[in-house]
């Protein structure tokens, strides 16, 4: 019996075959029972009654007969029937499990697990209710991803995004509700975004604060990373009359800086009269790993908010975070340059300080660049901010360099001022073995700003910085003199030194930095421009073998009458061919006419290092016609081997922002791709604010997309979030997210797309998430802008990694009609899609409106192994409530 073939359907016809063969004979013995059953005699008499019954009996005994055989027919036709259902469904099962053998087994192991613990062994959590501020599910405890939190309910807080498991991503935090108009509420809070996966996957996004006429909420804070994961972006916040603080960046996972992996950068704060503050970048884990840039402070009113701190490294090594740049404000002061993050011990410098923001009254301080530990340079202070009416801002302090080897950090050159120029900022000190950084230049104004005193250097070896005060020590002068002398012939061949920094070009000369000493030395920074309109900034000094890369200087601005563009900012100088950050790129001048300058490029990190920070793009703060913010520089690529360390590439510029009627933000500049072994790629610049200031038809610039991981292995840079367009009931359309970089091959997840900026009549479109490599999680879509109309839409996310790795989770809907004007919310993004082994990304929760945004299809499952993701939650309808007098929205209970 073990090799008898059978053929069901064969079997089934010869079943109706012999049914048909019984019918027929059925018919044939009815229709003779009554002519040989009940024969009539022939005649009356005995002989013929007789014979009449004898056959009559044989008749009978027939039909007796037949009706057994009848009945053992159709029992032979139903054991046949059987037989052919029993070989079918035997058939239908064999296919079923030779077809996905994996998945019946899977899916027989996940039931149990999935009653007992409350969650599978393999499989997503599912996403919480738009509306209900519900917490998202915890995903797999083998693989899989968190859900996302739900938004809130009107003024109440998102929910927090579920933890994955063992190997997967953390779902994202959703958005703080926003407060309707007439409702004394602030809006709530964004969701914290949930833990990544104990082994490997980043930690999950904050969810964006929630606007309202009052006091925006707080974005969420990101999400730690797993043992090898990235932390988590923090959210953005929310829009208000104040606007709401960033969410603060996740932690990096204990070991993740050995595959290119760090702290979140900290989410940008939200428009309002007073801008909010940006949120700090999160702290690298033990071992290594760079810290997370600062967040950007936002546009205000009547003050910008503070750029966020940027995040420590680790302790072993890894560059600090960038602090995020000062907002900028209409009628006021630019914010504060955010402080650099701290170094590692180990070949790594400080973060650089972030710049100023630009004011109408006073510009914003930069601000101190990070300290290095036993090996490294101090990170550079940030330039000063440009002050239209008053002074411009003071530059930001250089960082200490390294305990054993390593320059202090220049400092910021002052801001320029409508009367006083801003103070450089003082140089860092060497301590043992190195230079003193440079002071920066001072700002031009009617009364030009002082230079900042230069650092000392160290007490074995190095040259003091410029503008250094003299040394009341007869040893440090007779240090001093006697390399002065062995320099002198060197740079009389070469045109520079061989220890000693390059000196920077002077304020207003538009002069490029000298380069840095061939041995130990960083270049100096680039001159400001001249004042001519629309010229540009001078490009920093490269290093030497050990050194930073000097910052490029500012465009020059013009004036209403001028109709040109604001004067580009110089490109960032190189770092030391082998340790050494690229400098920052220099802002782009003010345009008050067509628009603002380009952002100068970050420069490249040197063999060790890490690239430089681009530039912002120049403001367009006209009142009256057009304009377009200047685009922001591109962040410098890293070095080559700067992943062996924790360095990757520059984050790129801001774009400018601009007050024009039908003006347009500036686009942010992309993130540098990390090196060749490995190093988290760049952050994508955020896209300028377009605000009318009469309120009329400015849009948000796109935000820059994020750079790519090192080719072996490192996280794939964030994308810049979308510039606001339009505020109160003003037209406009906000920026695009920027599309999140794609991961190296190796234990690497991909960059997350950038949240849509907030618009008038239609929020910006959240950024497509990176795809990984090999081994890695695709990056999670970016949320969609809210809008007082339609709502943008959720990004798609990443594919997860050719082999093993869970697909992105689609970005969450913004809402829509926040005015009441009839507007529809967002639809969530699409979840990506895994390879061979790995959870689809769960789609994107549809945000409210009057008619409300559907949510995201879910992403397959992997080919071999793995769960499809789950379809994104239907955002709940919108009603109308009278208050105070008006017909305003709130989300139905």
């Amino acid at each position: 019996m073990a090799f008898v073939l059978a053929v069901p359907d064969m079997v089934a016809g010869a079943a109706a075959d012999l049914a048909g063969v019984g019918s027929v004979i059925d018919a044939a013995n009815t229709a003779a029972a009554g002519s040989t059953t009940g024969i009539v005699a022939a005649a009356e008499d005995e002989v013929s009654a007789a014979i009449a019954a004898l056959f009559s009996g044989h008749g009978q005994a027939y039909q007796q007969i037949s009706a057994r055989v009848a009945e053992f027919h159709a029992q032979f036709e139903r054991v046949l029937a059987a037989g052919a259902q029993a070989y079918s469904g035997a058939e239908a099962a064999n296919a079923s499990f030779l077809q996905d053998p994996l998945q019946t087994a899977l899916n027989a192991i996940n039931t149990p697990v999935q009653d007992l613990t409350g969650r599978p062994l393999v499989g997503n959590g599912a996403n919480g209710v738009p509306g209900t501020g519900a917490n998202g599910a915890a995903g797999g405890w083998l693989l899989g991803n968190g859900g996302a939190g739900g938004s809130g309910a009107a003024g109440q807080a998102g929910g927090d995004g579920g933890a994955a498991g063992l190997i997967g991503a953390g779902g994202a935090g959703g958005a703080g509700g926003n407060s309707p108009l007439g409702n004394t509420a602030n809006g709530g809070n964004g969701g914290t975004g949930g833990a990544g996966g104990l082994l490997f996957g980043p930690g999950g996004v904050g969810g964006a604060g929630g606007a309202s006429f009052l006091t925006g909420g707080t974005g969420g804070d990101g999400g730690a990373g797993g043992l090898f994961g990235a932390g988590g972006l923090g959210g953005v916040g929310g829009s208000g009359n104040v606007g709401g603080n960033g969410g603060a960046g996740g932690a990096g996972g204990l070991l993740a800086g050995l595959v290119g992996a760090g702290g979140g950068d900290g989410g940008s704060g939200g428009l309002g009269a007073a801008g909010g503050d940006g949120g700090n970048g999160g702290r690298a884990g033990l071992f290594g790993g760079a810290g997370g840039a600062g967040g950007m402070g936002a546009t205000g009113g009547h003050s910008g908010g503070d750029g966020g701190a940027g995040g420590d490294a680790g302790l072993l090594f890894g560059t600090g975070g960038a602090g995020g740049a000062g907002g900028h404000a209409f009628d006021g002061d630019g914010g504060a340059g955010g402080a650099g993050g701290n170094a590692g011990l180990m070949f790594s410098s400080g973060g650089s300080g972030g710049v100023g923001g630009a004011g109408s009254i006073d510009g914003g301080a930069g601000g101190a660049g990070g300290d290095a530990g036993w090996l490294g340079g101090g990170g550079a202070g940030g330039a000063g901010g440009f002050g239209t009416i008053s002074d411009g801002g003071a530059g930001g302090r250089g960082g200490v360099g390294g305990q054993l080897l390593g320059n202090g950090g220049a400092g910021g050159a002052g801001g320029q001022g409508g009367n006083d120029g801003g103070a450089g900022g003082l140089g860092g000190n060497g301590v043992l073995i190195g230079n003193g950084g440079n002071g920066g230049v001072g700002g031009v104004g009617e009364t030009p700003g002082g230079d900042g005193g230069g650092g000392i250097s160290g007490l074995l070896l190095g040259a003091d910085g410029f503008n250094a005060p003299a040394s009341s020590s007869p040893v440090h002068a007779l240090q001093q003199q006697a390399l002065a002398a062995i320099n002198a012939p060197v740079q009389e061949l070469t045109g520079r030194p061989l220890i000693g920094n390059g000196l920077p070009g002077s304020a207003g000369s538009g002069v490029a930095g000298a380069p840095g000493g061939w041995l130990l030395g960083d270049g100096g920074a680039g001159g400001s421009a001249a004042a001519t309109p629309g010229a540009a900034g001078g490009a920093g000094g490269a290093a030497g073998l050990v050194g930073a890369g000097g910052a490029g200087g500012a465009g020059a601005n013009t004036g209403i009458s001028n109709p040109g563009f604001g004067g580009a900012g110089g490109d960032g100088g190189a770092g030391g061919f082998l340790l050494g950050d690229g400098g920052a790129g220099g802002a782009g001048g003010a345009g008050a006419g067509a628009g603002g300058g380009v952002g100068g490029a970050g420069g490249a990190g040197g063999l060790l290092g890490a690239g430089g920070t681009g530039g912002g793009g120049g403001v367009a703060p006209s009142l009256v016609d057009g304009g377009t913010g200047g685009a922001g520089g591109a962040g410098g690529a890293g070095g080559l081997f700067g992943g062996i360390f924790g360095a990757g590439g520059g984050d790129g510029g801001a774009g400018g922002f601009t007050g024009g009627i039908d003006g347009a933000g500036g686009v942010g500049g992309a993130g540098g791709n990390a090196g060749l072994l490995g190093g988290p790629g760049g952050s994508g610049g955020s896209g300028g604010d377009g605000i009318a200031k009469l309120g009329l038809n400015a849009d948000g610039g796109a935000g820059g997309a994020g750079g790519n991981g090192g080719f072996l292995f490192g996280s794939g840079g964030t994308g810049g979030f979308g510039g606001v367009g339009g505020v109160g009931t003003s037209t406009g359309i906000g920026g695009a997210g920027g599309r999140g970089g794609n991961a190296g091959l190796l234990f690497s997840d991909a960059g997350v797309g950038g949240f849509g900026g907030f618009g008038g009549t239609g929020g910006g479109t959240g950024g497509t998430g990176g795809n990984a490599g090999w081994l890695g999680s695709g990056g999670s879509g970016g949320a969609g802008g809210g809008s007082n109309g339609d709502g943008g839409a959720g990004g798609t996310g990443g594919s997860g990694g050719q082999i093993v790795g869970d697909g992105g989770a689609g970005g969450a809907g913004g809402q829509g009609d926040l005015l009441a004007a009839g507007g529809s919310g967002g639809d969530g993004g699409q979840g990506g899609d895994a390879v061979l082994i790995g959870t689809g990304g769960n789609g994107g929760n549809g945000a409210s409106g009057v008619l409300a945004g559907i949510g995201g299809d879910a992403g397959s499952g992997g080919l071999l192994l793995g769960e499809d993701g789950i379809n994104g939650e239907a955002a709940p309808p919108m009603t109308h409530i009278v208050l105070l007098g008006g017909d305003f929205p709130a989300a139905a209970s």
